[in-house]
């Protein structure tokens, strides 16, 4: 134990009965806690320390019996619901972590920009900030390209809530008049990408560095290349894949077979199907006596998120026929028009519907009206690569196929219904 460390357990130690508080740490500031601490011997007597969010309240008290400070201190253990084991353990976690994110990002900047970066300095103005947020990030202040910036730091292992991380920093920015950075050791790729939607700035050291207030986007390892026609999963292959995740309850091993037939494929596509999820590793193929089988090894968001950049858009092109043809029967709501059912993006003016292989040939056949541009009173028909009802939800398209056809579109308000309609997905 170091000695500050041992200085401040003398001081708010002696003779200190407590009683063990049945919550989990205290996330009130630690200079107010050591006042307190000092000769209380209760913790029924320090309620003003607020409980970090998401833990449970004081309910009941335990009396522990009384331990010697030089004891304690070697046996966390015996501290790990008290006071004094928050105060003295997480303040020194927390400033060594800091420093050496100080450190690694200060390293970072200076071999990607080529600039040499000032040491960063504690930001006097986080005693303004709400306790929670005291809590949450460890904050210092730095100067970049000339201007002044605040860097929140969050630990990987405590990372609060991604859809949070906006609303906070913009506290943090109200405050400090500063542009704020939020860092982290680690995010991954799907947290990246919503927080460059969201045009949050961060910093991963190592990985990448997103400063739009600064004109700063630089991107490293992760940044995956677009995939090459023959590296993209085949329209049936990707209908496959889709139909597993989705399935509810998740079975991580399934029949090729039972699948293909589900969906209308042959023998010889689906052998096809297997070897493309071999190949790019998202399923592991195996045979149980004459069966084929696959096994997936990964969470279903896992192998969503490798397997979304081989996914293309189901959508081959788009037709537009009169509202009142009704030759193939139930079509379902696609584009715009099923994102307004699972999300509150507005209706748009012509309805959507998605019309695969089979609902398109039936309507050739009785010899569908196809309008050279659309009418007020017309129906826009998305014609798909593969089957639309690959999901439960009969009255629109599978949510995954609805996000890989709007995925590209540039709309703020599409964006951010898409962020909405991922956080509603069965994983």
């Amino acid at each position: 134990m170091t000695p500050p460390a041992m200085a401040t357990g003398s001081a708010i130690g002696g003779g200190l009965g407590m009683a063990a508080c049945q919550t989990e740490h205290h996330a009130g500031d630690a200079e107010r806690c050591k006042r307190l601490l000092a000769g209380v011997g209760s913790c029924a007597q320090v309620r003003a320390c607020r409980p970090r969010p998401g833990s449970r309240r004081l309910t009941r008290l335990r009396p522990v019996r009384r331990v010697p400070w030089d004891v304690a201190f070697l046996d966390n253990r015996s501290l790990h619901d008290n006071f004094l084991d928050v105060i003295v353990r997480k303040e020194s976690y927390d400033a060594r972590a800091m420093e050496n994110f100080e450190a690694e990002v200060r390293a970072y900047l200076q071999q990607v920009l080529g600039l040499r970066i000032q040491d960063a300095t504690p930001w006097a103005g986080a005693d303004e900030l709400p306790y929670f947020l005291r809590d949450a990030f460890r904050f210092s202040e730095m100067v970049l390209l000339g201007q002044g910036v605040v860097l929140a730091f969050a630990p990987s292992a405590q990372r609060p809530p991604l859809s949070e991380i906006r609303r906070w920093m913009d506290k943090v920015r109200a405050v400090s008049g500063k542009p704020v950075i939020y860092g982290t050791d680690a995010l991954a790729s799907y947290e990246r990408k919503r927080l460059i939607e969201h045009r949050v700035p961060f910093v991963v050291p190592g990985n990448q560095l997103y400063l739009p207030d600064l004109g700063l986007d630089l991107r490293e390892y992760f940044r995956q290349r677009a995939p090459a026609a023959e590296e993209a999963l085949s329209p049936s292959a990707q209908a496959v894949l889709i139909s597993v995740l989705l399935r509810q309850p998740w079975q991580a091993e399934w029949q090729a077979s039972a699948i293909g037939s589900a969906l209308g494929y042959t023998a010889m596509t689906m052998s096809r199907v297997v070897r493309e999820l071999a190949k790019t590793g998202l399923a592991k193929p195996y045979a149980v006596g004459r069966s084929r089988w696959l096994r997936m090894d990964s969470h279903p968001r896992q192998i969503w998120e490798r397997a979304a950049p081989l996914m293309r858009t189901p959508v081959k092109r788009t037709v537009w026929v009169p509202g009142s043809a009704n030759a193939v029967g139930q079509l379902r709501l696609a584009g715009l028009s099923a994102l307004s059912r699972h999300t509150l993006v507005a209706e748009p003016t012509t309805v959507v519907y998605a019309a695969g292989p089979a609902e398109w040939k039936a309507a050739s056949k009785v010899g569908m009206q196809v309008l050279p541009e659309p009418t007020p009173a017309a129906h826009e028909w998305q014609l798909w690569a593969y089957s639309p009802a690959l999901g439960p939800e009969r009255a629109t398209v599978d949510p995954l196929s609805l996000i890989l056809s709007l995925q590209d579109s540039t709309d703020d308000r599409v964006r951010m219904a898409l962020d909405e309609l991922k956080e509603q997905l069965p994983w």
